[in-house]
């Protein structure tokens, strides 16, 4: 089968047409596992499998989501936009604008600049949730948002913020995040008894009023370069804790994102998605 390589700041993934990998969700996973592998398969931190929308007046194309380990994702910033990249690279939508359905709701992705293969998007990816019960997570504790809680994670206590994109976001505070622990704080966070899906993770530096510098630990993947709902969890992190102001603009390792979010209101990410290239791989689930 097919599979297109993309990036969003080096978060990159891997994009196939459903159809030719089947619809089994154990087969999507274990395609999943087997493309992203590093040294045995082509690399990537997640897949985005995409189907043409047949009869839905809301969307342009759906999208499955599985992490490099097999696990799907509601939602991911960064491989939402490398799909809408694709597809605007390889003819496969006339549209500047571009309506992906994905498990957790419908999101815009609005075209505002080309440069070679690189394609800049603003993308509008809701409204965060901030309930608890809805992101999920299980503190024992009625504050809505979760704002600086003392979660205990073995024999420390660590101030967190909790949101969601779609995704579980636990969004972290450290002076310098070149000396945060995200090795070994992060996969502590993500597995926490507290988040009966897992979560992902923000280290945040605040740099200015609108500005800051973020590493990440995400869900079913590891460390990663960026992470556009990352990104966006992190800045609403930083603006419910009143440390900032929208805009935000959001450094992360190879390049800046751009968040703007006045709450309760829609969120809308922007940033780069970058072509690299299409191979055939082989679909060892099927045969």
């Amino acid at each position: 089968m097919k599979l297109a390589k993309l990036h969003g700041l080096g978060n990159d993934f891997l994009v196939a047409f459903g159809a030719e990998a089947g619809s089994a969700s154990q087969s999507l996973s274990s395609l999943a596992q087997s493309a992203c592998q590093r040294h045995t398969g082509i690399g990537a931190d997640g897949v985005v499998f995409y189907q043409p929308t047949v009869g839905d007046a809301e969307a342009d194309v759906s999208a499955l989501i599985y992490n490099a380990d097999g696990s799907r994702a509601e939602m991911s910033g960064n491989g939402t936009r490398c799909l809408a990249a694709y597809l605007i690279h390889s003819g496969g939508v006339p549209a500047r604008s571009l309506r992906i359905r994905t498990v957790s709701g419908i999101k815009t992705f609005t075209l505002k600049e080309r440069v070679g293969r690189a394609y800049i998007f603003e993308s509008s990816l809701g409204s965060p949730i901030i309930d608890p019960a809805a992101i999920p997570v299980n503190l024992g504790s009625r504050n809505v948002p979760v704002i600086g809680f003392s979660l205990e994670v073995g024999s420390q206590v660590v101030p967190v913020t909790i949101s969601s994109m779609g995704n579980p976001h636990c969004s972290t505070f450290w002076p310098d995040v070149t000396q945060a622990p995200v090795e070994t704080l992060g996969p502590q966070l993500e597995r926490h008894s507290c988040f009966p899906n897992r979560t992902n993770v923000e280290f945040i530096q605040v740099v200015d009023r609108h500005c800051i510098r973020v590493r990440f630990w995400e869900r079913g993947v590891g460390r990663t370069l960026a992470s556009g709902t990352g990104s966006a969890g992190a800045a609403v992190a930083a603006i419910l804790n009143r440390f900032v102001e929208s805009p935000v603009t959001v450094e992360v390792e190879q390049g800046n994102l751009v968040v703007q979010w006045q709450p309760p209101g829609e969120l809308i990410l922007t940033g780069p998605a970058e072509y690299i290239c299409s191979v055939d791989f082989p679909d060892t689930t099927t045969s």
